[in-house]
């Protein structure tokens, strides 16, 4: 992570206005949260604090304090090697899909448990649903094809009272599909969200951690075959077969059978060349409405990928019988 000139934000400026970490990390306030984050804040060149963001334990502290701070969640703990997300970029798609939201509600933002969310791959840290529920009350239902990764997230949503009634988790046991055996019949949500695996084989996930370890100037962990990541990852989390284009475009196959189900589809689509992909995919698919969301986090720009099979008139609909 780029070094900040003293005094000065640590250039997240471009992240959504809503996003509580827009002006970067208020270590002091994260250490009187979570006092166990002190041993790893160090001061850089420019007299600011920060951690060393290629120290796994150290990130999964910041996070830890992130989330009792900002997000009132006081239990929060993930095994080793699952993935340890950036929970600025995460509150990020949280904001701008609650925008996308609201485009169907006049422009007022849709808050409460009426408002249904299927989240595609809750993974071990459930960071999605936490920040839904904390920053706007909304309902989830997160899956995901890792026993263990549910097994994780079950035991914060029961750590967490806020997340107990709020959150409600399911094993997809069926690996090849997304929204198939996922959505029950007759269930509705308003958004689904999804943040795919991006490698196409073990191999590539290895060699995309091995480029990562060496752009941080570290050797790979002693005793470890493969370097890791300062975010950790297991291979459901990393790849997919066909890599992240393929999943796109079995989710955008897939989602026409969901069509009055659910409002509004979306994902993150790290590899900018897999928009038209998607963008094609939903065409053939029939989609009445496509946006891309742009984001940015500092240096890093993402975005999201989402779409409906109903007109605006009819989504205005949906809001008023929900």
């Amino acid at each position: 992570m780029p070094e900040s000139a003293p005094n000065q934000p640590e250039a997240k400026e471009t992240m959504h206005p809503r996003n509580q970490h827009r002006l970067g990390y208020d270590f002091k306030a994260l250490m009187r949260a979570t006092p166990a984050l002190r041993p790893f804040v160090t001061v850089n060149k420019y007299d600011n604090q920060t951690i060393n963001f290629a120290n796994p334990e150290a990130v999964k502290m910041l996070n830890k304090a992130l989330l009792k701070h900002h997000y009132q969640v006081a239990k929060w703990d993930i095994p080793e090697d699952y993935l340890c997300p950036p929970i600025p970029g995460r509150a990020d798609y949280i904001h701008y899909v609650a925008d996308l939201l609201a485009t169907s509600n006049g422009g007022v933002v849709r808050k409460g448990k009426k408002v249904r969310v299927l989240d595609i791959g809750v993974g071990a840290n459930c960071v999605y649903p936490i920040i839904g529920v904390q920053e706007y009350g909304w309902g989830f239902v997160g899956i995901d094809i890792d026993e263990a990764a549910i097994e994780s997230a079950q035991k914060i949503i029961d750590s967490n009272d806020q997340l107990k009634n709020a959150v409600e988790l399911r094993l997809q046991k069926h690996r090849a599909d997304i929204f198939v055996f996922a959505i029950k019949p007759g269930e509705v949500f308003d958004l689904t969200i999804c943040n795919p695996p991006f490698h196409a084989s073990i191999k590539e996930a290895a060699e995309g951690s091995r480029r990562k370890w060496n752009n941080l100037g570290l050797q790979k962990a002693k005793g470890k075959e493969e370097p890791l990541l300062n975010f950790g990852g297991q291979n459901t989390e990393l790849w997919y077969p066909g890599g992240e284009a393929s999943f796109l475009k079995v989710m955008a196959t897939q989602s026409t059978r969901f069509a009055k189900q659910c409002l509004w589809f979306t994902s993150l689509v790290s590899k900018k060349e897999n928009l038209r992909v998607l963008y094609n995919a939903l065409q053939k698919a029939g989609a009445k409405e496509v946006q891309t969301i742009n984001m940015s986090q500092g240096q890093k720009a993402s975005r999201i990928m989402a779409w409906t099979f109903f007109t605006p008139e009819e989504q205005q609909q949906w809001v008023k019988k929900s």
